[in-house]
């Protein structure tokens, strides 16, 4: 069993990608917890609302047992946490360490397409950068990923993943 985890910073094409990849790959899709919660809350979030999103993300994504595609994961909020508080709680750095890296395929997103507005979204300005963190984040983790970019992003994807499932 395989898990693609499509991640990157935001407005990089991570919600539409995972949308076309389930489809096309008939895979169930874990959808991105966090845009549910904070639609919900009604206030700003804090920080200890991010272990709860990370909790309810995890926790979602393990009700499968079969190959499925993950609109982002704990990385992402491990990033998201570390960046906007300068920490991320020790839950979340230890799901991370457990996970089996082996059967994570990890697609990230490339923030080279023009940055929609939407209300959840924080980082207009430094998509670049927070793309960087990602890079180092996965390599840390000895992720195995593959860079998406361009306006292609579906088939650029679909095409690594094709080859890569294959050999699994």
């Amino acid at each position: 069993m395989y898990k693609i985890i499509i991640t990157g910073p935001e407005s990089s094409g991570k919600t539409t990608l995972a949308k076309q990849l389930s489809n096309q790959l008939d895979l169930p899709l874990v959808s991105e917890y966090s845009r549910e919660y904070l639609n919900h809350i009604n206030r700003q979030y804090i920080q200890s609302d991010l272990l709860k999103i990370a909790k309810q993300q995890y926790n979602n994504e393990q009700k499968y047992k079969q190959a499925i595609i993950c609109d982002t994961d704990l990385i992402t909020i491990k990033i998201w946490s570390e960046y906007k508080y300068s920490h991320c709680h020790k839950w979340i750095l230890k799901k991370i360490d457990e996970q089996n890296k082996s059967d994570r395929i990890y697609l990230l997103c490339k923030p080279d397409i023009e940055w929609e507005y939407d209300p959840l979204r924080e980082n207009p300005k430094n998509r670049e950068d927070l793309f960087n963190l990602y890079i180092k984040e996965l390599q840390n983790n000895k992720m195995n990923y593959f860079l998406v970019k361009g306006e292609n992003r579906f088939l650029n994807a679909y095409n690594k993943l094709h080859k890569v499932i294959k050999k699994i």
